[in-house]
């Protein structure tokens, strides 16, 4: 069962007295090939997880960096059967767990009984799917279930005891605490609701629970590491990307901040 990856991941990174580190990178940003190679070479870094993110046309919770990568990877042409490459290429290559992250919509039209039997198929171990609400997510949970997967909920600061407890209580492999209210992207301090959201989750679930929405730096992933099972990160390392002149600068770049990441969720 390809969720097992994760759950092992996860468990072994507590065994070392450290959280987890989940990167995140968008499926053919820049290209596929340059995709995949980025992905490979924050993993070689020391990361632990990976979210492959599925592109779409509408990411509403995501900042502009991670809205500008995805605007270069719909242009160049990436579906899901590009995005299913780089789960299986990334598997193949690292044996580490690769998560998809998606909104529902492209998931739904799709099917979710094929997405998640091919995502199984390519090695992938389950899906985050921020904007699914848990009452309606009885369809992909089953399919999900059916063909070992996990699903990843995010919550929020905003949400209730209650809706923490639900959400929990539905999803699998690890619980995603955003760090702050709003988009994605770099901020200069992780916000302390973070941590008061990671207790709060801690009350209702046993599941792991990992922070992300903000991490840019060692620093950043210090802190959070001392209260979190896992922290991610995803504009920082795009943006690195973005920001570079050419892709074997860009890489560079790309795995020296992985490397202080990863340096820094162990500290």
């Amino acid at each position: 069962m390809t969720a097992r990856l994760l759950t092992d991941a996860l468990a072994r990174a507590r065994r070392e007295g450290r959280a987890a580190l989940v990167t995140y990178h968008p499926a053919g940003f820049p290209t596929v090939d340059e995709g995949i190679a980025a992905i490979l070479a924050t993993l070689d870094a020391g990361a632990d997880v990976v979210e492959v993110g599925l592109p779409h046309s509408d990411p509403v919770l995501d900042g502009p960096v991670i809205q500008a990568a995805d605007d270069i990877a719909l242009r160049g042409g990436v579906r899901i059967a590009g995005v299913l490459r780089t789960v299986r290429e990334v598997h193949a290559a690292t044996g580490k767990p690769v998560l998809v992250m998606s909104y529902w919509n492209p998931v739904s039209r799709y099917g979710a009984e094929r997405f998640a039997r091919e995502l199984a198929e390519a090695g992938g171990s389950g899906c985050v799917l921020p904007d699914l609400p848990v009452a309606e997510s009885g369809p992909w949970r089953r399919a999900a279930a059916a063909h070992g997967l996990a699903t990843v909920f995010v919550v929020a600061p905003s949400s209730t005891d209650a809706q923490l407890a639900e959400t929990a209580a539905a999803g699998t492999g690890f619980v995603y605490a955003s760090a702050l209210m709003g988009v994605t992207g770099t901020r200069d301090s992780v916000d302390e609701a973070a941590a008061v959201l990671v207790a709060r989750l801690r009350a209702v679930t046993g599941l792991p629970v990992c922070v992300g929405m903000g991490v840019s730096d060692a620093r950043q992933a210090a802190h959070v590491a001392g209260f979190a099972d896992g922290v991610i990160v995803g504009s920082a390392l795009v943006a690195t990307l973005l920001d570079a002149a050419d892709p074997g600068e860009s890489r560079t770049a790309l795995a020296r901040l992985a490397g202080e990441l990863a340096a820094g969720v162990r500290a």
